[in-house]
């Protein structure tokens, strides 16, 4: 396969993955899959939370491709997708993992409108603890904050954690409000 086409495979398929993930994330593991996903919900102890199993799970199609691509003489722009998908893993990783939960130690603080935009965005979606209720299931593109704030206020907050004030009060049994 020559350059260009095999470039224009690669880039189609890490914008196309953006459309992927929001649906895997939004009914798979906001449905069928929450008995994984859920642990990302919850507070993390250690390393590892159930949910990394994803990356596991969806890194198989990419292998399978670039092996495929590369080694089995199937069509080469199988390799170009795995490629591409293995980069948009990449991306999530950096993004997700080390930029918003901090999962890795780095000194990186946003400063661009859009970096801002999707990590409050990500941040929105994580104020809800249920499967249901949620905001904000794509991760490269998001909507505005104040419009997710919006729908969590629609929705009556239902499954939106209480701030920790809040909830030792209630654990508590005392209230400074009147």
């Amino acid at each position: 396969m020559s350059f260009w086409p095999a470039l224009l495979l690669f880039l189609a398929t890490v914008a196309l993955m953006e459309g992927f993930a929001y649906v895997m994330h939004r009914w798979v593991m906001h449905g069928w899959g929450w008995f994984l996903h859920e642990s990302h919900h919850r507070a993390r102890h250690g390393n590892w939370e159930l949910n990394d199993l994803y990356a596991a799970i969806f890194a198989v199609p990419s292998f399978v491709m670039i092996l495929g691509g590369v080694q089995l003489g199937w069509w080469p722009g199988f390799t170009w997708i795995g490629a591409g998908i293995a980069a948009y893993g990449a991306i999530y990783f950096g993004f997700h993992d080390v930029i918003v939960h901090k999962r890795l130690p780095t000194r990186y603080l946003p400063k661009s409108a859009y970096m801002k935009r999707i990590i409050q965005a990500h941040r929105l979606h994580h104020v809800v603890e249920t499967k249901e209720g949620n905001v904000s299931f794509g991760f490269l593109i998001a909507p505005k904050p104040e419009d997710l704030k919006a729908e969590l206020k629609r929705r009556g907050r239902a499954g939106v954690r209480a701030a920790a004030g809040v909830e030792r009060e209630r654990v508590q049994g005392t209230s400074s409000r009147t």
